[in-house]
């Protein structure tokens, strides 16, 4: 955006002052007023070839001389910093960076992602496969381009800034994953995110394996600490003990497209006093709810019965497709 108003202004401000020294030249040099020497500048600047608006001196004479050898020399810089901006795709990208902003700042209930490492990548697919509205957050401005490609917003600075995290939209967001290498990073990240925003869900990765720093996480604000070690571990004991349910969850989040998610929803007012049934696709084609969690209680009710009546702020966990959970997101609110 900056080279693009660099490439524009620079030339249009020479213009303007061109015009000006042509102005002020007639006025001074041959007497004119201020529109004959307007009009004069206009057709001398633009070689349209129309007679003089007054007989001129000689002084006269060699100040349009000057007037259009500068006047050549300044439409030729323009036309060619345009061309530029047209060949190298400046303009183009300026303008995906407009809507990309507005995009920005229309967003709510939003995402943010701190750094473009492995774990932060792996959640930009995840939410964009989804189709859940984030935000990722790199340090260099030479990234940007490299995201937006793929169709993601993107802003570039320190992550742990309150200007960045702003630009983000940390304010209206729903949630911030921390996924920068450092740990220290990380907790600075969580707490500039609780102090912007105390209703801001923080998830972070942990990547000491120090089990104080997983309450210096905490302390400073995350809500969810992950240790990749920990997760891996559990991850090769599974490969070993239960390969067919670790084949099909990877069907599930490594797929090319969104194919079938579990995901959590609230029941609304439209769903108090109902049964379960009426929402359960054991028998029907749907999506599929495998467990149940009361507000209050910490422990999940497995395979709920289709009698069971459901409450407001009741969680259920399901299991479908994109559009299958959509609609029955839709049924219980």
């Amino acid at each position: 955006m900056k080279n693009l108003k660099s490439g524009i202004l620079t030339p249009l401000a020479a213009l303007v002052l061109l015009c000006a020294a042509g102005v002020s030249g007639y006025s001074l040099i041959e007497g004119w007023d201020f529109l004959d020497s307007l009009y004069m500048t206009v057709i001398t600047l633009a070689t349209i070839g129309y007679g003089e608006t007054h007989p001129l001196t000689t002084p006269g004479r060699v100040f349009t001389i000057v007037l259009i050898l500068g006047g050549i020399g300044v439409m030729t810089y323009i036309f060619t910093s345009i061309t530029e901006l047209l060949l190298e795709g400046g303009l183009k990208e300026a303008i995906r960076r407009f809507k990309m902003q507005i995009k920005l700042e229309d967003m709510q209930d939003h995402y943010i992602v701190c750094g473009a490492t492995r774990s932060g990548l792996s959640v930009c697919e995840e939410l964009s496969k989804t189709a859940r509205p984030f935000a990722l957050v790199v340090l260099k401005e030479e990234e940007v381009k490299k995201f937006m490609a793929r169709g993601w917003c993107v802003v570039a600075g320190d992550a742990s800034s309150c200007s960045t995290l702003e630009a983000s939209g940390i304010k209206k967001a729903r949630g911030i994953f921390c996924a920068l290498s450092n740990d220290k990073d990380n907790a600075f990240i969580a707490i500039t995110a609780k102090g912007l925003n105390a209703a801001v869900k923080v998830v972070t990765v942990q990547n000491e394996h120090n089990p104080e720093m997983t309450d210096k996480l905490t302390r400073a604000g995350a809500d969810i600490v992950i240790n990749p070690s920990h997760i891996g571990g559990l991850r090769m004991a599974s490969e070993m003990l239960r390969p067919a349910t670790v084949k099909f969850l990877d069907s599930m989040l490594r797929g090319q497209k969104a194919g079938v998610r579990f995901e959590d929803m609230e029941a609304g007012a439209g769903a108090e006093g109902r049964p379960l049934g009426d929402f359960k696709g054991a028998g029907s084609k749907g999506a599929l709810i495998v467990a149940l969690k009361n507000p209050g209680n910490q422990d999940y009710e497995i395979n709920p019965l289709p009698e069971v009546k459901l409450k407001k702020g009741d969680v259920l966990v399901a299991i479908g497709t994109p559009e299958e959970l959509k609609t029955l997101a839709a049924a219980l609110a």
